[in-house]
């Protein structure tokens, strides 16, 4: 019994599973230790520019012709040929659709006969007149003779004179089986077909031709815009006119400037919008009546403007913010009141000062308050394009605005006002 009693530990040992515990516990805390803070997120930033910037004014138009003539058959008959090639350029004057004529000349040979017949009759009733006035002078017939002879040769020739009016009016049926364009420009894709009856007594169009060279577009201003726009110009001082320029559906912008040519007689009630139209060259009739296109004006210049990228501009609930990298690299989220758009920059009215540095880049990064390692923004180039400047100074020197900022109509915003 002696040899299992248990002999008493040495002071200062410590059992093996504790020390093992001690030694794990002394490990993880000098982990936690070595792991360093998250560095802070990476931002793009660029600097608020103050540039002089032109103000536009934009709506949305729709092309039209100068002049389009409605074509239509003038007398009644079959059609037996068309003469144009659709959706091709016609001259004035120029035959689009041939009626079958012979009824009209078989007309017109009756009316020629009928004007020989009273030509002939006049002949001799002023043949019965000089050989009756010298009778009545001598006494030798009466004078009711005279009269009636003379009324005879009036009435014959007012006969003639009607004769011939048929016959003036069967020869210009003859010539309007030959419907012809009565001005120059773009024939439409005919609506009637040969061996259909047209004429006065149907509504159906026959086609259209539009002049479209020079070609108008139509824009709708409201009431406002329109009062000011008389105001600007009655006080004008050099009296230049403004620079219309027009964007088409696909972004671009169309090479020739427009110039103002008319505004409607009214106001449309309804709507509080007054009609307009500028007129823009269209050579090699490029533009058709019909197409959608974006038309901006130049109202002036605003000296000094603020400048970011739209694309640092964020909108909550009507209210516009921007981050802006303050002292020591933390973040602010600033409320800003915008007014115009030029290109892809907003000008900003209030809330920033030259040269702060707004967040462009990683703006879901941020919030109020963090530490973030601002970098200069510097927009990557298309393949085979020169590398662009940075900053709105970059932007702002365009001028011609991308496909992405000059974004064409669509369909549905027929009517509506972009400004």
């Amino acid at each position: 019994m002696e040899g299992s009693i248990m002999k008493p530990r040495p002071a200062g040992r410590v059992a093996p599973g504790l020390a093992l515990l001690v030694l794990l516990t002394f490990l993880s805390g000098c982990s936690k230790q070595q792991e360093a803070a998250p560095p802070p997120p990476t931002v793009e930033v660029v600097t608020v520019a103050r540039k002089d910037v032109p103000i536009h004014s934009e709506w949305i138009g729709t092309t039209d012709g100068l002049v389009n003539a409605t074509i239509r058959a003038q007398v009644q008959g079959y059609l037996i040929s068309q003469k144009y090639k659709e959706g091709e350029p016609v001259k004035k004057g120029q035959v689009l659709f041939e009626i079958d004529p012979r009824t009209f000349q078989a007309a017109l040979d009756q009316a020629k006969g009928q004007l020989a017949q009273q030509q002939a009759r006049w002949i001799t009733a002023k043949a019965n007149l000089a050989r009756i006035k010298p009778l009545a002078d001598d006494n030798a017939v009466s004078k009711k003779d005279l009269d009636d002879a003379v009324g005879l040769e009036l009435a014959a020739h007012a006969s003639v004179i009607a004769a011939q009016a048929a016959v003036d009016k069967a020869r210009l049926d003859v010539e309007f089986t030959k419907i012809r364009s009565p001005i120059e420009g773009i024939a439409g894709i005919a609506k009637a077909q040969i061996g259909n009856l047209v004429g006065p007594g149907t509504t159906e169009e026959l086609t259209t031709v539009s002049k479209v060279n020079p070609i108008k577009v139509y824009i709708s201003i409201s009431e406002q815009e329109y009062l000011q726009a008389v105001e600007r110009q009655r006080r004008r001082e050099a009296g230049a006119a403004r620079k219309i320029e027009m964007f088409l559906a696909d972004g671009s912008l169309y090479p020739h400037p427009g110039e103002f040519y008319l505004a409607d007689r009214q106001v449309d009630p309804k709507t509080g919008t007054i009609r307009v139209a500028a007129v823009f060259d269209n050579p090699g009739n490029f533009l058709r009546p019909g197409l959608f296109a974006r038309v901006r004006v130049e109202m002036g210049t605003k000296k000094g403007a603020l400048l970011v990228p739209q694309r640092s501009v964020s909108e909550l609930q009507g209210s516009y913010r921007v981050a802006v990298v303050g002292p020591g690299n933390k973040v602010e989220i600033r409320p800003v009141k915008v007014s115009d758009s030029i290109e892809k920059l907003r000008v900003v009215d209030e809330g920033l000062k030259p040269g702060e540095r707004v967040v462009l880049e990683g703006t879901q990064k941020v919030r109020p308050g963090i530490i973030v390692d601002p970098k200069p923004f510097e927009e990557k180039p298309a393949p085979g394009e020169e590398q662009p400047r940075a900053g709105p100074e970059a932007a702002q020197s365009r001028t011609k605005p991308e496909p992405a900022a000059a974004a064409g109509p669509k369909p549905e915003d027929r009517g509506k006002t972009d400004k």
